[in-house]
This record gives structure tokens, sequence and C-alpha cells, in this order.
């Protein structure tokens, strides 16, 4: 018995080693003195780590086994560091890879699964935490002084952009709470079709959207039939995997009309992925995984011109820090049942996640126009 404990206090040593190694190596000290550094509450919070890699880091974080007080900051240490490529957990962390190799996660049979667990959550949740249009994809900040003149700043963007005119068709996949199909029907007089997976998504927007010619559908995005003026995507193209980017891509090219021009704004990998981060995956977004420049690239391929592509990924720091802080300063308006300590460290994680990734360059945002073939180049080019 002595033997084991001995052992295991071995063990707990070497894996504490190898963790504060890797995590000075990378700017990050134990004392919570500087920005980004931590403090360990609980010591089997590295071998943890070592395990289970970034389900075991944000699950640690959620059970107040260790703290931060710039979590931001201390994912862009992460990040710059590469340290997800340092600390890759044992045997299930590979099977969540092998899985994405061999399986369809974003199938028909699960595309609703992302909606049950994240954006059905509760609508208020979502109107404490983004702008007055619902609006959840990263704002536009070149002129903006605060999240509503971003988000509404990048909505204009979107509409010049695809040459949006009075009368004009336009499908909307994956519409949200319809935020972009309303600012397109009331400032560009256009006729909207959106569809989303969310029910709780399409309840709302129906009645946010009033008498404006929008119309919301809850559908998935393969199930779209139409002809329309102008097609774009705004978010959607991070939950369908890789196995689907060539779908998303036929569905876009059978709706839209020989001279319609379409957009896509997705977040982007700058490497190609098969599956996003485990404890993203987990807790927030299910299946989700961002596109690269090559996966979209392949999949648009013998379909579309691609007539311009546009980077602003710095931008989602400012998006995801005035969505925390809308959350943090709103926090107390919510459910405490529903949205207990638990629930909050988890969102904090979350948010704050993406923004060191923004931070870091691990991530970008971009805006890629494309046309079908032969059609003459549209005036495209707006920032």
């Amino acid at each position: 018995m002595v033997l084991r404990v001995n052992s295991d206090e071995a063990r707990r040593e070497r894996a504490e080693g190898v963790v504060r190694e890797l995590f000075t190596s990378a700017g990050i000290g134990f004392e919570g003195k500087n920005p980004g550094d931590i403090v360990v509450k609980n010591p089997l919070f590295y071998e943890r780590l070592l395990a289970e890699a970034s389900i075991g880091l944000g699950e640690s974080y959620m059970d107040e086994w260790w703290t931060c007080e710039d979590l931001e900051l201390f994912f862009e240490k992460i990040l710059r560091a590469d340290m997800t490529k340092k600390i890759t957990g044992d045997w299930r962390m590979r099977l969540i890879t092998l899985h994405s190799i061999l399986f369809n996660r974003q199938s028909r049979a699960r595309a609703y699964e992302v909606a049950e667990k994240h954006y059905d959550i509760g609508n208020d949740l979502y109107k404490v935490m983004l702008d007055k249009r619902l609006v959840y994809t990263c704002g536009y900040w070149k002129n903006a002084k605060n999240l509503q003149e971003a988000q509404d700043a990048k909505l204009d963007l979107i509409c010049r952009k695809v040459g949006l005119q009075p009368g004009m068709t336009v499908l909307d996949l994956g519409c949200g709470w319809g935020g972009l199909a309303m600012y397109a029907a009331e400032k560009y007089g256009a006729k909207v079709v959106g569809v989303t997976v969310a029910k709780e998504q399409v309840k709302l927007a129906r009645e946010m959207a009033g008498n404006l010619p929008c119309e919301f559908r809850l559908q998935d995005y393969r199930d779209v039939y139409g002809q329309f003026d102008r097609v774009w995507s705004i978010g959607l193209l991070e939950h369908i995997g890789h196995k689907n980017h060539r779908n998303l891509m036929e569905v876009v090219h059978r709706n839209l009309k020989p001279e319609g021009v379409a957009l896509l704004h997705t977040v982007g990998n700058n490497e190609s992925l098969r599956h996003g981060v485990p404890f993203i995956e987990k807790y927030i977004f299910p299946n989700a995984c961002a596109p690269s420049v090559a996966q979209l690239g392949k999949a648009m391929e013998g379909l579309f011109v691609m007539e311009d592509w546009h980077n602003f990924g710095p931008d989602y720091y400012h998006t995801l820090m005035a969505w925390w802080q809308n959350f943090k300063d709103g926090y107390h308006l919510l459910d405490q049942k529903k949205y207990d300590r638990r629930f909050y460290l988890m969102w904090q994680w979350y948010l704050l996640s993406a923004a060191g990734s923004s931070l870091a360059r691990d991530g970008q945002l971009w805006h890629i126009v494309i046309t079908k073939q032969g059609r003459k180049q549209p005036d495209c080019r707006f920032s």
C-alpha cells in the first residue's frame, strides 16, 4: 500500500513538472502575478490536463481547480506556444479524431443537435449577451465604437458586397434570429427566406420581423430548393463539418440564379482539421469545426469563381469581449438555477478562449464573395 501511495505521488509530481515546464515556456506563471498567469487550487489538475487535454483543462476550470484573472491572455499564450500539439491527451482524445474521419458527425440525423444544445438553451441568455438585433457572428469594428455599431456595419457590409437592390430575393442559410434578414428587408427592400435548425430562433425571428417581407423556416440547409438573386451563409460553415463543405456549395449553387452573387461569412482555421476543440464540441458547439482555405477551395472548385476573400479576424476579439462584458454585466438578470455557477464558468471559458484565439491569430474571420462561372465580375470589394 505504501508503494502505491509513493507511486501515485511520483506520477503526480511528474505530471506537475511537465505542465509547469510547458506553461513556463509559454510565459505562463503559477502565482497569478502577471496577466495570463494561473493559480492552481487542486494538485490533481496537472494529471487531468495531460490525460484529457482541452476537456481536462476546461472541466477543471469549471470545477474551480484553478483560476486565471485574464483568461483571454492565457489562451493567447497557450496558442502562440502551439500547446495544443504538445498536450494531446490519452487514447480517448485520439478516438475523437478517428470518429470524425470514419463518420459524418454533421449528418442530417445530427443536424439539430447543435440547436438543442446551444441555440435553443434560452433566448433570455442571448438577449442579455448580444446586440439589439441578436446578431451572433463577428462584428466589423473598422469605424465602430460599440457592439451595435460593429454589427450594423457588418450587416451593411454584407449587403453592399453582394450588390443588394430593392425587390431582390435572398436565401439566408443559417439565419439565426433573423438580424441580417430583417436588416436587408428594412434598409435595402429585399425579400428574404431564412432557414435554421433552431426552433427558438425561428419563433423569435418571426415575432421580431412583424410585417417585413421575411420568411423564417425550421429547415436543414440541405433541403432548400429555389431560385434567388442572392444567397448568403453567415456562420453556418463552422457547424457543418469537413464532410459537408461540398454539400453546402452545391446547395448555394443550385439556389443561386445564373447572374446572382453569394457570400460566405465564416470563422476560418489556419490548418485543415477534421474536428474542433474537444471541449468546445462537448459543451458548446457539438460537431463543430471551422474550415480552412484549402478545404473551402476544394469544396467550391468547379462550381464558383472566387471574387473576393476578406479577412477581418482580429475584429472577433472585440466582438467576443463585448459579448463577455454584456454577459457578465447582465448575468444577475438570468435565472440562477438554469444558468448556475458552473454554466457561468463554462460560458466564460467559451467566450474568452475564442477571444484568445483571435489575439493569437489562430482563428480567422472570412468574407468570401463567389459567383457562378461565366458571370461578369461584380463590384464586391468593400471595407
